[in-house]
Order: structure tokens, then sequence, then C-alpha cells
């Protein structure tokens, strides 16, 4: 193969370790992980990042960029512009909020059209699994979405409405036929509806309203389920630490079940979240500091299989400063690798751990076979991080539309000097070049 970049550091990420390394790319893919000092082709461009580490770029599987229909909340050229500032190169579109949710494959190609141009990185799609749509779960299949999300509980937005127990076991049963992933917002809506509602500011009435029963009862269904169907599932952004024995009994049996959390609720918590600040605001929500602890140890002992952002977005005019009614979701796609690798480097993971759960783990989740590690044969994609510099979050540098966040005046360690797709630098230092991204397909 003809090499025409070497990209070297004292600290490079490949699956048997961190080690001093040249990456030498051919064509936009991985040629070989050569000694430190390996001499540079002929023709080859050596870029030498010195002792920054050099990662696998990260993958995101939750992200809801809302385009078309909902531009104004997002969109394909800002979220990707974020990711890329982030060290993200890749990124799966939830079905929702968009107008018109990706519920039919004529709804994949008018987001497929609107994402062509527009993308910095690599984008693939997830389905919508909805009360009636049976009959569209295998041609989106077909058409090369990774999966399906459904809903168990309502999600906000009138046009993608939650499935029921019964309707979720159909849509279960015509999913895992043909092999496909269901992808779950596990809350349930009876315990919801029974939690005590109260508006106003107080972030312990809007915590009150979302029980981690609500979680707890709907991921036990959903084991049930996908044990009685033998379906592959995955449980989005876990927040209730009560969960995981559930989860881990369940993975130690033999169902095919994986689960998320996100950088929110490995990082902030109930206790720091002033009343009237939205931006916090969550479906689940954030909870205690002593329920981080405990996600943090599902991360460590593998129940919790990888961490992706949810970047929820929305105009400033829909956070307003009552939980009850203000939308939510937040927004952390450029912040995601730093504010993870603040807290883990404090509890004592490293950056193999990082990139385990933010590249490789969420690469697997999807079958995405050229993403999530660093060796020959996988795309020449990279995140370039000085883990040890220190900058606080300022929300006029976000790349994202509407630059609220959750991080705003959090000092974080871990600065993204570059990011690297199929061996071409697309950020630098704050500065993103044209889109250059590819819509992706389930195994293509």
């Amino acid at each position: 193969m003809d090499v025409n970049l070497v990209l070297r550091s004292t600290r490079v990420i490949t699956p048997e370790g961190t080690r001093p390394a040249s990456v030498a790319v051919s064509g936009g893919t991985i040629a070989a992980v050569l000694p430190h000092d390996a001499g540079v082709p002929a023709g080859a461009r050596l870029e030498d990042v010195g002792d920054d580490a050099v990662l696998p770029g990260l993958v995101d599987t939750h992200v809801h960029v809302n385009d078309p229909g909902r531009t104004e909340w997002e969109g394909f050229w800002t979220a990707t512009r974020a990711a890329a500032a982030g060290g993200i190169t890749t990124l799966l579109d939830m079905p929702l909020n968009s107008l018109p949710p990706t519920t039919t494959v004529e709804n994949l190609r008018v987001k497929q059209d609107v994402a062509r141009t527009k993308a910095h990185i690599d984008v693939g799609f997830w389905g919508g699994a909805l009360p009636g749509n049976v009959k569209d779960l295998r041609p989106l299949h077909d058409a090369g979405v990774f999966g399906f999300k459904c809903f168990l509980s309502p999600s906000g937005v009138e046009e993608f409405p939650e499935l029921d127990q019964e309707q979720l076991a159909t849509s279960l049963a015509e999913v895992s036929g043909f092999g496909g992933l269901m992808i779950v917002h596990a809350e349930d809506p009876h315990h919801l509806a029974a939690a005590p509602r109260r508006t106003g500011g107080a972030y312990a009435d809007f915590l009150a309203s979302r029980p981690r029963d609500a979680e707890n009862t709907a991921i036990g269904n959903l084991i049930d389920q996908a044990r009685r169907l033998d379906a592959r599932v995955h449980v989005l952004h876990l927040s209730s630490s009560d969960a995981l024995p559930a989860l881990a009994a369940a993975k130690a049996e033999g169902v095919e079940i994986t689960v998320e959390s996100c950088p929110h609720f490995l990082t902030l918590t109930a206790e720091e979240i002033p009343d009237g600040a939205t931006e916090f605001k969550c479906c689940p929500p954030i909870r205690e500091a002593s329920n981080r602890d405990a996600l943090w140890q599902g991360l460590a002992d593998g129940t919790i299989d990888c961490v992706v952002s949810d970047h929820s977005p929305s105009t400033a005019d829909l956070k307003t400063p009552d939980f009850a009614s203000a939308w939510g979701g937040i927004s952390s796609l450029q912040l995601g690798l730093p504010a993870v690798w603040t807290e883990a480097r404090r509890r004592g993971h490293t950056l193999e751990d990082v990139v385990r759960w933010m590249s490789t783990g969420p690469a697997r989740l999807a079958g995405l076979d050229r993403k999530g590690a660093i060796e020959a044969g996988r795309d020449a994609d990279f995140a370039v991080l000085d883990p040890d510099a220190v900058f606080t979050v300022d929300p006029a540098e976000l790349q994202h539309r509407n630059r609220i966040t959750a991080y705003a005046g959090k000092t974080l360690s871990g600065v993204v000097t570059s990011t690297w797709l199929r061996g071409e630098r697309i950020a630098d230092r704050g500065t993103l070049a044209e889109p250059s991204g590819r819509l992706l397909e389930r195994n293509n």
C-alpha cells in the first residue's frame, strides 16, 4: 500500500495498549501501526504530535440532529462541526426530533438527502419503531438503518408515540426475526403517571417526577421480553444505578442486552443543580452523587458497555425556568470527551478505558467494523488529545447551533487539538475544514 501519511505520537492508544508509535495511513485506511522511530516512506507526510495522545475517533451513537423540520434546534452542519471539534468522527442520528421522523424508507431518504452535503463527519441513521409501523421495519433494515429506537413512555413529540408492552413485543418479534437491534428509552409510563408532578423551578420536584422505579420497572420488563423473544436489545441513557444488578444478571444469563450511559449522568449530580437551571433537564434525569458513583462502578465492571452523548438540543426559548414545561435535553457533543476524561482520571481510570467506552464500545454496538480502534484495516479516524491541558467551558466557543450547555463555566481536563477523518485533518484547534463526511449504512 502507498502510505501518504504517518501520524506519530509517544502515546498511541491501540487495542494492545498505549505505546509510542507511528501510524501509517494509505488511502484513508490505517495500513500499519509501526514503532515510534520507524522510517517515513518516500512521498508520505509526517505529522508528529509529540506527547499528545492519539485516540481512535470517537463514535457517538446517540445524537438528535433534528434536521430537517426542527433545524433551528440543531442541524447536520452545526452538529457535525461540534462533533468534529470534540474528537467525534462518526455519529448515528436518532429518528426524532426531525420532521419527518425516520420511520419509513421514504423519510430516511429525506434525511439522507439533507445530510449529504452538510456532514463534517461520517453519519449513519437509526430507524424508529412506532405503533402501527411494523410493516416498515424490515424495509428500513434493508435500506441500511443501524437498528430501531422506541419509547416506552411519551417521547415529548406527538409524531413519535410510545409503544405499550404488547406493541413492543410485536415490534421486537419482527426485528428479532431479521437479526436487528432495538434500542429503548426505558421509563415505565405507569410509574411516571403516579409520580408527583409540580410546576416551577425546583429541581427536587422535577427529580421526584422521574423516579428510579420508572427506569427499573421498564428495564425489568425489557429484559423479560428480550429473553422470551430471543431479541437483541439496548438500553439507552441509563440513569438509575438501581437497575445495574438486574442488567448484570441478564447479561450473565445470556440475554442479548447492552447498556449505555451519558457524560451528564457520570459527571453531574442533582445536588449541584440550581433551581430554575433547566439547561440541566433531561429525561431520565441527573440523579444524586451516590447514584453517579454506582454508575461508575457499572462502567468499571462492564455492565455498562458505552458512553454516548444523547445530544438533544433546543432553542433557548424552550428552556424555560419551569422544569415541568422546559424542553428536556442536554447538549454535549463537543464536550463529552473532556467531561468524561476529567471525571475518569479523578477516579483512577485511563484513556484506554475512555476509548473503550466512547469509541470501541459504540462502534461494536452499531456493527461499525471499520471504526473504534487504531489497527490495520480500520478507517484512519483519530482524535488527538492533550490530556493534561485544562480549560474553562465558554458557551461562545461551542459549535452547536444553540449554545446552551450544562457545562458552562466548568473547568475540564483534556483539549482536543485535532481530529482526523480517513487520514484528513478536519479540525485543528477550533478551525474546521469543509464537510467531508460520508453517509453510512449498516454493514457498508
